[in-house]
């Protein structure tokens, strides 16, 4: 492939990808934009375009990234990838793995753009869901309950944090997994993949450890996807994290095979 074929490749990427012509910009970085981010990366096969845009949503929306920010929650709405509900969810779930005040302006954000997306169309947004009935418990007993179950199921361990500080106890087992991981409005992979994201990049150790982990052994996201988030991950953070990123992701690759081969041999 010539350069001039790449380049065109990439621009037709850029414009079905983001809804919108690619710029004309002949700087290094624009350039390797195009070729590669565009022209190489949206196009691979192992994670669609869909699961892409959690995984570029969650770290445009870390790095403060404003102008990129605006484009990717325009674009993901714009081309129907990702929905309203979705989107909204995606926020909520960003801001419990990378901070509320990060996430209070990718909220204002996804409310500019999907006025933007409706002003342009000539019609105006619609209502938006019903934030109640929720689908946990409203006891304080019975959400601790949910929320120890539930992080068992999502972590893929057998035990769950104790309940005698605020941290775990409101937060870890009542809201994060006795209501948030549960809601119906966004699903388990796409958390998996907004999560693993939101952990790489503020370099928690046993956070990366144990969401990489969970992901690969639920299988919510297989192998070939764990390894594809890595790359597509570098391209939008950085390739220094994505390296630490990608070791986990080897390590807890081996761990899970072994476990597997382990269960199979004790059935």
């Amino acid at each position: 492939m010539t350069d001039t074929d790449r380049r065109e490749r990439g621009r037709q990427s850029f414009a079905e990808v983001m809804t919108f012509p690619a710029p004309h910009d002949d700087t290094p970085a624009a350039i390797g934009l195009i070729d590669f981010v565009y022209g190489e990366i949206w196009s691979r096969p192992a994670l669609s375009r869909r699961d892409r845009r959690f995984v570029t949503l969650a770290c445009v929306a870390a790095a403060d990234a404003d102008a990129p920010l605006r484009d990717h929650v325009y674009a993901a709405l714009n081309s129907g990838d990702v929905s309203i509900g979705e989107m909204r969810e995606t926020v909520l779930h960003f801001a419990v793995y990378a901070g509320w005040p990060k996430a209070s302006l990718f909220n204002m954000v996804v409310d500019e753009q999907w006025e933007r997306i409706h002003r342009d169309r000539g019609q105006s947004p619609p209502p938006p869901d019903p934030l109640l009935p929720l689908i946990t418990p409203s006891s304080p007993e019975g959400r601790l309950l949910v929320g120890e179950q539930s992080f068992k199921d999502i972590n893929c361990i057998p035990y769950a944090p104790i309940r005698d500080n605020p941290y775990s106890g409101a937060g870890i087992l009542n809201f994060v997994f006795g209501e948030m991981w549960l809601r119906p409005g966004l699903g388990m992979k796409e958390r998996r993949l907004i999560t693993v994201a939101c952990v790489a990049f503020q370099d928690t150790l046993i956070p990366i450890i144990s969401h990489v982990y969970a992901a690969l052994k639920s299988r919510d996201v297989s192998f070939d996807e764990m390894e594809e988030l890595a790359l597509h991950f570098a391209a939008y953070y950085g390739w220094p994290k994505a390296s630490h990123l990608n070791a986990v992701i080897d390590e807890q690759q081996q761990r899970v095979l072994e476990e597997w081969r382990t269960e199979t041999g004790t059935a």
